[in-house]
């Protein structure tokens, strides 16, 4: 529900600065007539307001500020970074080998919890940026009438009822209810999420309009892009528009990830079954007479063996590079866990201005003399030409296309320019895109220019919808381009190709500008006529009638090619893909239709919902129309994220992409907020997890592709490691169990753990990515990391570990070898066979001959140091004393080394036995 706006009654009840507004409905001024919101304001627009009455609404309302909702401090978020079950397990790991005296352990497990902790904290802390960025939004300066004169004065000394004056170029530095206005236009792109410049009035509209229809408003932070204004203040600080929506954000929920759940989960589930082999090793010492206090150090040992030491720096490392993998697909990752959720993701909601099109306005369709003519190129690059029926148009030949052009291009106040290869407009997009398809075929602004001087000019009026222009030249003549109604009515007949004076056919110009219409095309009209010979000044007298209709030009922020593949690869890989955007329903149902969108179709082109049919909609609906719609249109902030709420209420997890302030709530909601590199504001990128840095769709579905191979690439890392654990703590189970001496020691343990972890399970994050990663659908979010498939050959890997470690030991005492050589034996062959489940882990279904042998040479390259680390820890005098191991001779490594042969092949045959039934492999 929203907030009131007490900062607009003057005769609200008096509330301090920081307090928490009262739950209401806000008061709809743009409903009322300027004169209505003055009288209610109590201000004079002449002579604005007395120091006197500023000074008591100050008091009353406080500074034009925004509120920073208080954060938690610095160190409690950094203490929180330990509050997971599995730092628990190492955070007691660390605490028992302290109390086993054995301190370089203790040292390096808790190093490995507080480096997670460091980068957990410091990748959160940028995610806080969100509401400082809001607050720089605010603009520094206000130019208001008090005391009956002008003052400048700064934009927080603003109090509702000031009256604000605005010019080309200047920010609303407040909410304000327009009571004059000249040509004003404003760009709310960044708060509505409109594409082009919004042409202001000052008429009150229905109290129920969404806020890009809202013409007679200016909001905080919008910029005045044409004309001038003056307005009343109606709402200050917290309760602006962008303050509502600064509220939203802090207001978010941050979700977890399908990664955190399922790694808490995991955690919680081995601990206990940690807790319950510990327990069960200390009883059945027990049972056996054992010494109690030699019984719960081995029952500790285990612990510290079943303990994965290196999960959490090797998910972070895995995740990190990731990172960097996505960099170089134009995704720079603000939070680590984002990686793995874009590979989790099965809906993505974007924005349609600059990322699923181009952002540059391009004329794609002209009519003159009846004819339809098609315009090829893209954007602002003047390269392409006019074509009819696919054949190349010459100008030559039709006088009234080459004047329509020509109109185009000199009745405009933007210019085209080329910088450093790259062409921008300086001015209006659609009066840029007018120069530009001139341009294609030949025309010069420069040399137009010279031959026609212009004279004269009548600037475009919301009131009259056109605008007009008096050149010189061999003879004077002037050009009208302006809104279809506003032409046609100025027109007497129109020009023919050969440029002989024709018939003027409303209906057939009217049928045209309804098809380009209905395909999202803004249509432009453009007529010509003579003036005096030596007319030097024009009026609306003078352009009221007489004129001939030269034709029309369409022209739409055309879809991105690469956005259209990417769509289709996304849907394929069964990724939904929504449109939201502030922009009109037709043309976003237009552009959907084009880039390939699936949903339900009408006539043709898909249906797009408004966000005013979603004001009226329940919760329930809601969810049902966000699950089966893929257009949303003329949406509010609040809709933005009541849509991602709805999604995530249906399971979905939700990617969501944006660039304006409008887009900060839902960018946080999501499961994964998308900020737009380029056209982004501070406040999008600060409450993102992902910018692209171009700005493209194309982008975003690399990053999908990436964000899966690193789950791949992270579940098979956890395959690997568990049966390690299992294996080391079966074995020292085994041992209470037959009154054993304990075949492996902690500090071996130890050894084995965090050795193998860095040096042979992290050379699976360079694995790459499997042929079919973008054709199978995204994995459940409420699927467990294992499935019952891989924990059965998580055990089936442990039982083997256990058999060869335990087996070779015993085999070793028996044939007399000292305690020292066979604990090192089972030490090394818990390595060995690691390093042989390895190559089995590169892929969890396919055996090795599909995924290619050295497809990842830094498997070989991992276990080339692992086994030069493990033979310095048999053969060098140091490590023997510190790890208590011994040398071995050929004989005990030959029969290592054959029972990981063994373990390789019966992995091999279970792989085989579970690709002949397909319900059972897992997709990666």
């Amino acid at each position: 529900m929203a907030k009131p706006d007490v900062a607009m009654s003057m005769t609200a009840e008096k509330t301090p600065r920081h307090a928490p507004t009262r739950a209401g409905k806000r008061r709809p001024w743009h409903n009322l007539e300027a004169e209505q919101v003055l009288a209610q304001l109590r201000v004079s627009m002449e002579n604005g307001l007395s120091s006197a009455e500023v000074a008591q609404r100050r008091a009353e309302h406080g500074l034009n500020t925004m509120t920073v909702s208080k954060q938690q401090s610095a160190l409690l978020r950094f203490l929180l970074q330990f509050h997971q079950p599995l730092i628990y397990i190492l955070l007691a790991a660390t605490v028992v080998t302290l109390f086993l005296r054995e301190f370089t352990d203790a040292v390096v497990i808790f190093a490995v919890v507080f480096v997670n902790a460091v980068i957990g904290y410091v990748q959160e802390s940028k995610a806080l940026e969100a509401i400082d960025a809001l607050a720089r939004s605010m603009t520094a300066k206000a130019l208001v009438i008090r005391d009956g004169r002008r003052q400048n004065i700064h934009a927080q000394e603003l109090v509702p009822g000031d009256i604000v004056l605005v010019q080309s170029g200047d920010k609303f530095p407040a909410d304000v209810r327009l009571v004059q206005e000249r040509d004003l236009k404003a760009d709310e792109s960044a708060l509505t999420g409109e594409s082009v410049a919004v042409e202001k009035s000052l008429a009150p509209v229905a109290p129920d309009s969404m806020l890009g229809d809202r013409l007679c408003m200016g909001f905080a932070s919008t910029v005045v892009t044409y004309g001038q204004a003056k307005g009343v203040v109606v709402a200050t600080g917290d309760h602006t528009e962008v303050g509502q929506i600064q509220q939203s954000i802090a207001g978010a929920q941050s979700l977890e990830t399908p990664l955190t759940r399922k790694i808490r989960e995991f955690s919680h589930l081995l601990l206990w079954v940690i807790l319950a082999l510990s327990a069960a090793v200390f009883g059945v010492g027990l049972l056996r007479g054992e010494d109690a206090g030699e019984t719960f150090m081995v029952a500790v040992a285990l612990a510290v063996g079943a303990i994965p030491e290196g999960l959490p720096v090797a998910v972070t490392i895995m995740l990190a590079l990731g990172v960097s993998k996505m960099a170089a697909r134009q995704a720079i990752i603000r939070r680590l866990v984002a990686v793995e959720t874009l590979g989790s993701t099965n809906v993505i909601c974007s924005d349609k201005t600059g990322t699923l099109t181009e952002n540059q306005m391009t004329v794609q369709r002209l009519v003159t003399g009846n004819q339809l003519y098609q315009v090829t190129g893209l954007g602002y690059r003047p390269e392409g030409e006019i074509q009819a029926g696919n054949q190349p148009v010459a100008l030559a030949s039709n006088q009234a296309l080459k004047l329509c052009l020509q109109a185009g291009l000199l009745c405009n106040d933007s210019a085209l320019v080329e910088k450093e290869g790259k062409w921008t407009i300086e001015g209006d997009p659609t009066e840029g895109a007018l120069e530009v398809v001139a341009q294609k075929v030949g025309f010069q602004r420069t040399q137009l220019e010279q031959e026609q001087p212009r004279l004269d000019a009548i600037p475009f009026e919301s009131e009259y919808q056109y605008m007009a222009t008096l050149h010189g030249g061999s003879r004077r003549v002037m050009y009208l381009k302006g809104s279809v109604e506003a032409v046609l009515e100025r027109c007497t007949g129109a020009m023919l190709a050969d440029g002989s004076a024709g018939e003027l056919n409303r209906e057939a110009i009217n049928e045209h500008v309804a098809r380009m219409a209905g395909d999202g095309l803004r249509v432009l009209a453009f007529a010509t006529a003579p003036a005096a010979e030596h007319q030097t000044h024009i009026d609306h007298s003078h352009t009221a009638t007489n004129f001939v209709f030269l034709g029309l030009q369409g022209m739409i922020d055309p879809p991105r090619r690469e956005a259209v593949e990417a769509v289709k690869l996304c849907q394929q890989a069964g990724i939904e893909v929504k449109m939201i955007t502030g922009d009109h329903a037709i043309t976003a149902a237009a552009i959907a239709t084009q880039i390939g969108l699936k949903g339900r179709h009408q006539h043709g082109k898909l249906v797009a919902v408004t966000g005013k049919q979603l004001q009226q909609m329940p919760e329930p609906e809601l969810q049902d129309v966000a699950e089966r719609v893929s257009v949303f249109a003329r949406v509010s902030p609040e809709q933005k994220l009541r849509l991602v709420k709805a999604l995530q209420a249906r399971g979905k997890v939700v990617a969501m992409t944006g660039d304006g302030v409008n887009d900060g709530p839902a960018l946080k909601q999501a499961n994964i907020g998308i900020a737009m590199g380029i056209t982004g504001t501070d406040v999008a990128k600060d409450a993102a997890d992902m910018i692209l840095t171009d700005d493209n769709f194309s982008s975003i579905e690399g990053a999908v592709e990436e964000g899966r191979g690193v789950f791949d690439n992270l579940t098979k890392f956890i395959v690997w490691t568990l049966p390690t654990n299992l294996g080391e703590g079966l074995t020292i189970l085994a041992a209470i169990v037959f009154g054993s001496q304990l075949p492996v020691q902690p500090v071996q343990i130890l050894w084995i753990n965090m050795t193998t972890a860095v040096l042979l399970g992290l050379t699976l994050a360079f694995e790459p990515k499997e042929p079919n990663i973008m054709e199978r659908p995204p994995r459940p979010a409420s699927e467990p990391i294992l499935n019952r498939e891989l924990i059965m050959r998580t055990l089936l890997v442990g039982a083997l570990m256990l058999l060869a470690a335990f087996g070779l030991y015993l085999y070793e005492m028996q044939h007399g070898a000292t305690t020292a050589q066979a604990q090192t034996v089972a030490a090394t062959a818990l390595v060995v066979l690691e390093a042989g489940y390895l190559l089995n882990c590169r892929s969890l279904v396919r055996p090795m001959r599909d995924i290619g042998f050295f497809t990842n040479p830094w498997v070989f390259y991992g276990i080339g140091a692992m086994f030069l680390c493990q033979a310095a820890f048999i053969y060098t005098p140091l490590l023997n004393r510190l790890f208590g191991t011994s040398p071995l001779d050929g004989g005990q490594l030959l029969r290592i080394f054959g029972a990981a042969v063994v373990l390789v092949l019966i992995i091999t045959v279970e792989k085989h036995l579970r690709m002949r039934n397909p319900q059972n492999a897992q997709p990666a």
